[in-house]
């Protein structure tokens, strides 16, 4: 789907004020300490604004201007120092300059070709500090024949083993696994993977 695709998706949707951020998201990052993140496709932001309510520094990405336009408009009732901690950004994330430097960076459902999805995994780990966290959730592989909703298109699906070999060894893995999520409709299947750029000290830095 291209950019005016996505804008009359969400042009269909009612704005929900304030909508709560990932689980998953929550789940891993509720512990880390505060720093600088990119939320890559961000959508109407509820991960970026969640991130800037508990003292993060977010960029935000996304390439529907309808979407953004919202993740402003719900920022608007935050209190300042949730605004001003909140950079969202009209570009499309397979082409656009990541920047770098960030404690986190987040991918979630976010469905590309393999090709592109490969392009965007490498910039990402590049847009990572030393010891900074790459997060990836989307449909699983097997959601297309075994779960509920997500993308018809199986080639854009991915599972964790997927994500782990489009590293080639240049994160430690915290996590890679399948995960069910429970829906109106059944049982959808997500691959998660949470995995670490190596810090300064690493053997392979040292190299």
């Amino acid at each position: 789907m291209d950019a005016s695709a996505w804008d009359e998706l969400y042009s269909r949707r009612e704005l929900v004020r304030g909508e709560p951020p990932n689980e998953l998201v929550v789940e891993w990052v509720t512990s880390l300490p505060r720093g600088r993140a990119l939320d890559l496709a961000c959508g109407e932001g509820r991960n970026a604004h969640w991130l800037a309510t508990r003292g993060w520094e977010v960029t935000a990405l996304d390439f529907s201007a309808v979407a953004l336009d919202r993740a402003v408009r719900v920022a608007a009732a935050a209190p300042r120092s949730v605004r001003e901690r909140l950079d969202y950004r009209l570009a499309d994330v397979t082409a656009s300059d990541l920047g770098g430097e960030y404690d986190l960076v987040l991918m979630i459902y976010l469905h590309l070709a393999p090709e592109e999805r490969l392009q965007v995994v490498n910039r990402a780990i590049c847009a990572l500090k030393p010891d900074g966290i790459l997060m990836i959730l989307g449909h699983d592989t097997v959601n297309s024949t075994q779960g509920v909703g997500g993308p018809p298109d199986a080639e854009i699906l991915y599972s964790p083993d997927d994500l782990v070999a489009s590293f080639k060894g240049r994160l430690d893995i915290d996590v890679a696994e399948r995960r069910s999520r429970e829906t109106d409709t059944g049982t959808a299947i997500d691959a998660l993977v949470v995995a670490r750029r190596r810090g300064l000290g690493s053997q392979e830095n040292r190299a």
